[in-house]
């Protein structure tokens, strides 16, 4: 089973896929995941995207394609869930190449949707200890009542205003991989409203329909 994941920030996405790792056997691939390890761990490609990061520029698609190219080649181009990647026309191009030319087209691409607003107060609600780095959520998991308010933080990333930007920005990358995706047929939108088990089985019905 060959698939790629998209959702928006604060929809669970990364989590979602690690539990299709866990449950169905799926190697859970995420580019962001992987440059951040190749930057740490200072291989070729990690110290090539750390001069870009540095700078403060963003890592060139060309290399996070190589990251891509080896974590499907590690796989054997089977059973993965793409997490978040293709984020361009031309990287979802590019993944049906590269796939094609390897015997493994995609199965599938699913795309959770949830409301903006669920999502602005579902992250809105996250806290951070700065002196122990725990994270915390208002709803799910508060943090203890005997903590000094002073190491209960909003991280200025998680504030309402800064979290609509990053949906912005989400929605204005990847609508167009998207439609993309869309007019191919290959596109299937899942409600990622509710628990994280009923999203979870949703996802696995659609995937149960995708191989019969």
């Amino acid at each position: 089973m060959r698939i790629v994941l998209f959702g928006p920030p604060g929809v669970g996405k990364g989590s979602q896929a690690a539990l299709l790792n866990d449950r169905l056997g799926l190697r859970h691939i995420s580019t962001g995941v992987i440059l951040r390890a190749a930057i740490r761990e200072g291989t070729p490609v990690g110290n090539e995207a750390r001069k870009y990061v540095q700078a403060g520029l963003l890592v060139p698609g060309v290399v996070v394609r190589r990251l891509a190219e080896d974590e499907l080649r590690a796989c054997g181009y089977e059973r993965f869930v793409l997490d978040g990647y293709p984020r361009t026309i031309e990287q979802a191009e590019w993944l049906a190449e590269f796939l094609a030319f390897n015997g493994a087209p995609l199965d599938g691409v699913l795309s959770l949707r949830v409301p903006d607003e669920i999502i602005v107060d579902r992250l809105s609600k996250r806290r951070v200890d700065p002196v122990t780095g725990e994270n915390y959520h208002l709803d799910f998991r508060p943090p203890p009542p005997d903590l000094p308010a002073e190491r209960v933080v909003q991280r200025s990333d998680d504030r309402p205003e800064a979290i609509r930007k990053r949906l912005r920005v989400y929605s204005d990358e990847t609508s167009p991989v998207q439609d993309y995706y869309r007019q191919r047929g290959g596109l299937i939108e899942i409600d990622g409203v509710g628990s994280f088990e009923e999203v979870h089985e949703r996802i696995v019905s659609a995937l149960t329909s995708l191989v019969g």
